[in-house]
Formats: C-alpha cells, sequence, structure tokens
C-alpha cells in the first residue's frame, strides 16, 4: 500500500506540467479561468497540446470553444498570465524547473468572440523571450517570477475582441524523443478604446496557428544537455519575429464595459471560472420559498458541471451559503425572502509580486525588461 501511495504521487508529479490559469488586467485578478479557454478534463489540463498541426495549438485543449466571458481592458492595459503546475493551487509551482525552454506572446483579432475560430490565420507575435548569454531561459524567468508574465498591450491595436495567447516551449525531450512541448492558452479579452481602422499586420509577422511550426525548426530541436550549445546567444525562438503596432488612440470608447458581448454580468453574486451566481425572485409564500430553493440548487448544479481545472470549491460555497440557508428557513416557516447574501468565498492570491511588462522596450519605452527577440514597432 505505502509503494502505491508513493508511486501515485509520482505519476502526479510526472503529469503536473503547466496550464494557463489566471488573467490579471493592470494588476487587478479576474478570477481563476475567468475569461480563458481551459482545457475541461482535469486528468489531461497541464499537459502539453498533442501534436503541432492540431488546431489545440491555437488555444490549447478545447480552446476552440469560447467561455462565457470576455474581460475588457483598456488600450495599453498590462496583461498578466498567471501559469500553474496544479491548476487549483492545491500545490505551489508554475512549471518543473527541468522544462526549459523559450516563452512568446501572441495575439489575434477577431470579429466575433464566441463564432470566430481561434486555430487559423490573424496571429502574430508581440514579444518572446529566448536564451541569454548566461544560459538563462524564458522559462527560468518565468518560475523566477512565481509563474507570472505580464506584457502591456501595443498600443496601435484598435478597440474589438482579442484572443491572448502565451506560449511555453520545454524542450527537455526535444531531442531524445522528437517531442518539443508547446504549452498554451487563450484569455478572451474586449479593447475598448484605440486608433481608429483596422489592424493591418505585414505578412512577414502575420502567421497561421497551427502552420506556424512545423517541428523541422532548429528552435524545435534544441538540445538542452549539449554544453557546447549552453550558453548560446544563436537560439532562435520558433514562429514569427514578433511585431508591436503603434498608434495614438481615438480617444473614443467603443463599447462600454457591461455592454460587451460576454461581459460578466452587473448582479454576479458569486463567480466560478465562467459561471455566475445571480439572485434568486423575491417570495413571501411556502411554495414560492421551496421554488426558489429548487432554483438555487439548479444554479449550483450549472457551477459544478462548467467547474474548470481550477476547482469548484465556490460551487459548494454557493450551496451552502445561499441555497441551504434558503431551505433552512423554507423548513423553519420562514417564507420571505431570498435572505441577504451569506456565501464565504475562497480566493486564491496572487503567487507573488506582480512583474513589470516583459515587452516595454519593443514598445519604445525607456524602462526596459525584455530579453526577447528585436522586434518591429510601426504605426497603426
Amino acid at each position: 500500500m505505502q509503494f502505491l501511495t508513493v508511486a501515485l504521487a509520482m505519476a502526479s508529479v510526472a503529469n503536473a506540467h503547466t496550464m494557463l490559469s489566471k488573467l490579471y488586467i493592470n494588476g487587478e485578478s479576474e478570477g481563476d479561468a475567468t475569461c480563458i479557454r481551459t482545457p475541461m478534463e482535469g486528468d489531461i489540463a497541464t499537459s502539453p497540446v498533442a501534436g503541432l498541426t492540431s488546431d489545440d495549438m491555437a488555444c490549447g485543449k478545447d480552446g476552440a470553444n469560447a467561455v462565457a466571458y470576455v474581460c475588457p481592458a483598456a488600450g495599453s492595459s498590462k496583461l498578466t498570465f498567471e501559469f500553474r503546475q496544479w491548476p487549483d493551487a492545491r500545490q505551489s509551482g508554475s512549471i518543473d524547473p527541468s522544462h526549459r525552454g523559450p516563452v512568446s506572446v501572441y495575439l489575434k483579432k477577431v470579429d466575433d468572440m464566441f463564432t470566430s475560430a481561434a486555430a487559423g490565420s490573424g496571429w502574430f507575435k508581440i514579444w518572446d523571450d529566448g536564451l541569454d548569454s548566461e544560459g538563462k531561459w524564458g522559462v527560468d524567468r518565468l518560475i523566477a517570477n512565481n509563474g507570472l508574465l505580464t506584457v502591456e498591450l501595443p498600443s496601435g491595436l484598435p478597440a474589438g475582441y482579442y484572443l491572448a495567447r502565451p506560449e511555453i516551449l520545454a524542450l527537455h525531450q526535444a531531442v531524445s524523443l522528437k517531442d518539443p512541448q508547446y504549452y498554451v492558452g487563450c484569455a478572451q479579452i474586449y479593447i475598448e478604446d484605440g486608433p481608429s481602422g483596422s489592424l493591418d499586420i505585414p505578412s512577414e509577422y502575420a502567421v497561421s496557428i497551427p502552420g506556424y511550426v512545423d517541428g523541422s525548426e532548429p528552435g524545435n530541436n534544441w538540445n538542452l544537455y549539449d554544453s557546447s550549445q549552453n550558453p548560446s546567444t544563436t537560439y532562435t525562438v520558433p514562429g514569427p519575429k514578433p511585431y508591436s503596432p503603434s498608434g495614438s488612440s481615438s480617444g473614443v470608447m467603443a463599447l462600454a464595459a457591461k455592454d460587451i458581448e460576454g461581459a460578466v454580468p452587473a448582479n454576479c453574486l458569486l463567480k466560478v471560472g465562467n459561471w455566475c451566481g445571480v439572485p434568486l425572485e423575491t417570495y413571501s409564500t411556502q411554495v414560492g420559498c421551496w421554488d426558489q430553493v429548487d432554483a438555487c440548487y439548479a444554479q449550483g448544479e450549472k457551477c459544478f458541471a462548467s467547474a474548470p481545472p481550477t476547482g469548484s470549491k465556490n460551487c459548494d460555497a454557493w450551496n451552502s451559503g445561499m441555497c441551504k440557508v434558503i431551505s433552512d428557513q423554507c423548513t423553519a416557516g420562514n417564507w420571505n425572502g431570498p435572505p441577504e447574501n451569506q456565501i464565504s468565498a475562497t480566493t486564491v492570491p496572487a503567487p507573488g509580486a506582480i512583474p513589470e511588462a516583459v515587452n516595454l522596450a519593443l514598445l519604445g519605452s525607456s524602462a526596459s525588461s525584455n530579453t526577447g527577440s528585436s522586434a518591429a514597432s510601426s504605426a497603426a
């Protein structure tokens, strides 16, 4: 029995890779998995994409399916992505240190967040971080920042819906098993203001995903364990060079946050991923009281059914802090309600300080923390 326990623990560690688990906008948490397309099968949620030609290369497993919520962001906002080795934060950690390799961030503007395809054309890279002259990789820096990665949105992005796609490439099996491992995820955002006109990305920077890599690239076949290659400044991150469109805002907000399609409901009492518990109807009779108990638990069932790998603890909080409270009052003959919100929600704090944006140098800022490729910046 003890051997089995140890074996299961080792298997758990072996399967714990990484998953994009939370989005922060200008340092404020949007909540675990909110606005993020995550795999819905917990046992494979942290696994790399299965195949470089798979449509999953765009936004990961189940990434073709939009989630219910879209997070609003002002033009030039800072986005912080949090990667977790255990999506529900049962243990700390972002990714195993052996999974060394580059880190990149891509964007894609979509006409409709809920019907436009993630896979296909329209993607462009705004930043990447490969191997520096001291032998440190982008993943090393990600781990040093507790799995947090911040980028500033380029100023030349017109208002509209975008997919923001951080990408980790782990090279620990790239040579031995011919298996460069890609870990990707997509956040759904709406940029509220920006330059007028369309977004035009020069052809040399625009790519289709899948299709932008095929596995033959030197950067996908780098031997981490060959001392003659490390440290080196000759490593080239797979994919296009970064491109940061620049421009000035038109000064007109296209849509208010509450009006965007996919906005979190204003009456949301409790949010779990991309589900919200909303207020129940008022009642003043015995039948009405029990009807709202049923309605409350029905919301709870939807919470559990849609809960992402980041966890469902707050679905329990909804059932105990709202539904059971109403049920107890109905049983006691108190048929006037609903009662005040008594939900005690669990929140997962950031694993560390929100880091500065890594792409400031690419945007022409005087502050520079970027160690990635040189990028083009062109007026929009």
